[in-house]
């Protein structure tokens, strides 16, 4: 891509620096605060789903470099070679090569090299404005990150469970109102669910949601009190600043709100 294509812009505090594209497709909080959601043991195995320009991968790398983690792998996956090619990019401006791989598919043709039922950790922010229901974005690489057109959010739940190792940790962020589609994925295939609110301010409705699932797991779901994003116009909370800006890891069990009894199916009955 040319010069006038993209952007160079920081996150974290500065502590990383990522190009994106200038129009289209562009790194938002969801991002930041998906990478956050996960500390990967040592030498864990982790998959990024979507991976766009690499803002879930390297975020996280970023956050694990920090903290002292050296030895982890993070694959991505990512479908347009626009932004494939801006991912790897940001690999060489972030001096994360020995980290982070991304390669060009998506989960109707993945790619071979990466083995099903071997990922510690798997991450993704899908395409989630549901075909047929919303208007999709002008430009086309916008359109093709955020609409389920030809993918739907429960195929693309299945095929991160199926590339979750036995008990290993699936987390996707999403909205609100399409988190019916991603438990009815998850039922009988996976426990310890956690949901975890991103609420725009305090009291006023979350419209997004970040999900986390144990696979094989049969703990109690756990509605967690969430976190409240801003505390006036433009203005982060102390706790969403501590995230987006200091690369703090977000508990996404910290206050829980709800445990119930079962999974995802219990919650229906209540």
């Amino acid at each position: 891509m040319t010069a006038v294509d993209w952007t160079e812009d920081d996150f974290l505090g500065g502590q990383l620096r990522l190009r994106q594209p200038r129009d289209g497709y562009r790194i938002g909080i969801d991002t930041v605060l998906l990478a956050a959601a996960v500390t990967p043991r040592a030498g864990a195995k982790i998959l990024d789903i979507g991976g766009g320009t690499g803002g879930i991968s390297l975020c996280l790398a970023t956050r694990l470099r920090g903290i002292g983690v050296d030895n982890f792998n993070i694959d991505s996956i990512e479908l347009q070679k626009e932004h494939k090619l801006l991912f790897e990019d940001n690999i060489g401006l972030n001096n994360l090569a020995a980290h982070v791989q991304v390669t060009q598919g998506n989960i109707k043709s993945p790619p071979r090299t990466l083995a099903p039922n071997s990922y510690d950790y798997v991450l993704s922010n899908p395409p989630y404005l549901a075909a047929g229901h919303a208007t999709p974005p002008p430009q086309a690489g916008k359109a093709i990150s955020h609409m389920d057109s030809d993918i739907s959010l429960r195929d693309w739940t299945r095929y991160c469970l199926r590339m979750t190792r036995p008990l290993g940790y699936l987390t996707m962020v999403c909205r609100a109102d399409r988190l019916n589609d991603i438990l009815s994925a998850l039922d009988d295939k996976a426990g310890d669910i956690i949901i975890f609110p991103l609420w725009p301010t305090a009291g006023q409705a979350a419209k997004r949601v970040v999900v986390q699932a144990r696979k094989g797991g049969r703990g109690a779901l756990h509605l967690s009190a969430g976190l409240v994003l801003h505390q006036g116009p433009q203005k982060y909370t102390r706790e969403a600043e501590e995230v987006l800006r200091h690369g703090k890891r977000l508990d996404l069990t910290e206050k829980a709100a709800y445990k119930g009894r079962g999974t995802e199916q219990g919650v229906r009955n209540k």
